[in-house]
């Protein structure tokens, strides 16, 4: 047998490029696995911006990635052996692995349990509108943001994995809801297809003018998976007791070990009482269940609709996962192991 692997060459310098990575095949031996781990076959790979941020030499909420081992990702999974009774082989998981086909793991030491697969549910599904990206909507929304209806809700990175399904679910929270969104085909899909009620496109618009005609009243909750000069734009139209759901910097996750420039209008914030503050979905593993369940119901009424890509190709994992920072991917960017 042979393992294919995508290690991390090195730590990119500033924009991440096809040249950081390396690509290895190695014999493999069925591993003997200790009580309680299984061995994994990657299937379909997820691509999510902050796998950038797990590439830089300071510590995220996860260690930096190792240089010359294998780059960390999610992907769907297949156990083909195991010694745990809750992972039975053939299961199919969703779970944070890395670029290679195969994986031995414990999931009672993650930090975040490997998730099984229902038999009713399709691959796709279960890494896209069910996958880890739409639960971080779901609760970085409805827990943080706590949107009332009748309230505006402001999302950017609104035609991503993340923010589409954040948008979508302040439409059924019954809110005015608007997108920012990069290309005239991303914009048209979210009003047309998703609902929203207004969309910018920051790629040929003035963001910080159409705020200020669309949101005469102010912005009840922000939605933000991109940060930078967005962020400040969106504070300075924020209605007082604004809250900020803080899920990502995307503007400058591909920036090298720059840390990202915080807001500028600080005092703002202070005067019209804002509240910015991050999460992550490991804060709610407990509610996993119901939140998928609620997921489930609302795109079974066809409340909530979701676009992924899927590629094919092993070979193509690094320049699929570079699409991410070039604006060409939409909603959840899958990869599957050939």
């Amino acid at each position: 047998m042979i393992n294919r692997q995508w290690l991390l060459a090195h730590r990119p310098a500033r924009h991440l490029t096809h040249a950081d990575f390396e690509y290895r095949e190695i014999p493999y031996a069925l591993p003997a696995l200790a009580p309680g781990q299984i061995l994994l076959r990657n299937r379909l790979f997820r691509f999510s911006p902050a796998m950038r941020g797990w590439m830089k030499a300071t510590a995220q909420y996860v260690p930096p990635m190792a240089i010359g081992q294998p780059v960390l990702g999610n992907a769907a999974a297949e156990v083909i052996a195991s010694r745990s009774p809750d992972y039975p082989v053939g299961s199919i998981v969703s779970t944070l692995t890395s670029w290679q086909d195969f994986q031995v793991m414990d999931p009672s030491v993650v930090a975040v349990p490997p998730r099984i697969k229902p038999a009713d549910m399709s691959l796709e599904d279960f890494e896209g509108v069910f996958g880890s990206n739409s639960l971080t909507a779901y609760f970085g929304l409805l827990d943080v943001g706590r949107p009332r209806s009748g309230e505006t809700v402001l999302v950017s990175g609104a035609a991503g994995s993340t923010g589409s399904v954040a948008a979508q679910l302040a439409k059924i929270m019954g809110c005015r809801v608007i997108g920012i969104a990069g290309g005239a085909e991303k914009c048209a899909w979210l009003r047309e297809t998703c609902g929203l009620d207004a969309t910018i496109d920051y790629k040929s618009e003035d963001v910080a003018r159409r705020l200020a005609e669309f949101c005469p009243d102010g912005v009840d909750v922000f939605f933000d998976n991109v940060g930078g000069s967005l962020l400040d734009s969106a504070i300075e139209v924020m209605a007082r007791f604004g809250r900020i759901v803080l899920c990502g910097q995307i503007a400058s996750y591909d920036d090298g070990d720059a840390l990202a420039p915080g807001p500028r209008n600080m005092m703002r914030v202070i005067y019209w009482r804002l509240k910015l503050q991050g999460f992550l979905v490991f804060d709610y593993i407990d509610q996993l269940p119901s939140a998928l369940a609620d997921l489930r119901r609302w795109h079974d009424e066809k409340r909530i609709t979701h676009h992924s890509e899927r590629v094919r190709g092993f070979a193509r994992l690094p320049e699929t996962f570079l699409r991410i920072f070039d604006g060409s991917s939409h909603g959840t960017l899958l990869l599957e192991a050939d």
